[in-house]
């Protein structure tokens, strides 16, 4: 089965350790983030991988070759400007001829992505979008009101949204709506598929995520590979 690892990104939010080493490159306890999800994507079967790089992707080939001391196959993909979330898969059209799995360099969970794949393919879907629901506490009270007068007080609510967990299963046959090597971010495919009458199924993650995007999430999943949360 196919996965395709999107490592392209700057990790901005993470300098200065981004300054030396790509963020899905950055170590978590023994491993880089990278690492673990190979591991991870290799327990379920997932043995052909290709990583879609940009930020010194020379450093990704030094540190894991062909793949084959992991015991996996692994190819690459160099985009040479910014091509968003989904752009990068427009130079990869010829390697992906069935359903195959994406998703982003720096994300650790414990998704069973065999039941994704079963799920997606049962379920007959052009895409299946992998969701999280997440809490936020708001840190202001909120003020309900009928003209000027105020009937409730609702003090630091915590609020509940449903995101994009950065996980995805395509069927290969909707590339063809992908622009070849032009910026194109992934909720702009979902709603273009959307509109052009494709099947996009949604499954909920419920299991351990986090989006390594900051350095409190950075510190965040040390403290949780230490806890044997992964």
């Amino acid at each position: 089965m196919k996965a395709v690892i999107m490592a392209g990104g700057l990790g901005a939010r993470l300098k200065p350790f981004t300054h030396i080493i790509p963020k899905p490159l950055l170590p978590i306890g023994e491993k880089s983030i990278v690492e673990i999800i190979i591991e991870k994507l290799r327990s379920h079967g997932f043995n052909d991988i290709i990583i879609a790089t940009n930020y010194k992707s020379n450093l990704f080939e030094s540190y894991f070759g062909n793949g084959s001391s992991l015991e996996v196959n692994i190819t690459y993909s160099k985009e040479d400007k910014k091509l968003g979330t989904v752009g990068p898969l427009s130079l990869m059209k010829d390697k992906l001829n069935e359903d195959f799995l994406v998703l982003n360099g720096d994300i650790l969970t414990n998704l069973d992505f065999k039941k994704l794949k079963e799920f997606h393919i049962n379920s007959n879907s052009d895409l299946t979008v992998v969701t999280k629901k997440i809490q936020t506490p708001l840190h202001y009270g909120i003020v309900e009101s009928n003209e000027e007068n105020i009937t409730e007080i609702k003090e630091k609510p915590i609020l509940e949204s449903e995101i994009l967990a950065g996980i995805y299963f395509i069927n290969s046959k909707v590339l063809s709506y992908l622009p070849t090597n032009e910026y194109y971010d992934m909720p702009n495919f979902i709603r273009d598929l959307i509109k052009k009458g494709k099947k996009i199924s949604k499954f909920e993650l419920t299991d351990y995520w986090l989006d390594i995007g900051s350095i409190e999430n950075y510190n965040k999943a040390n403290e949780d590979i230490e806890k044997g949360f992964l």
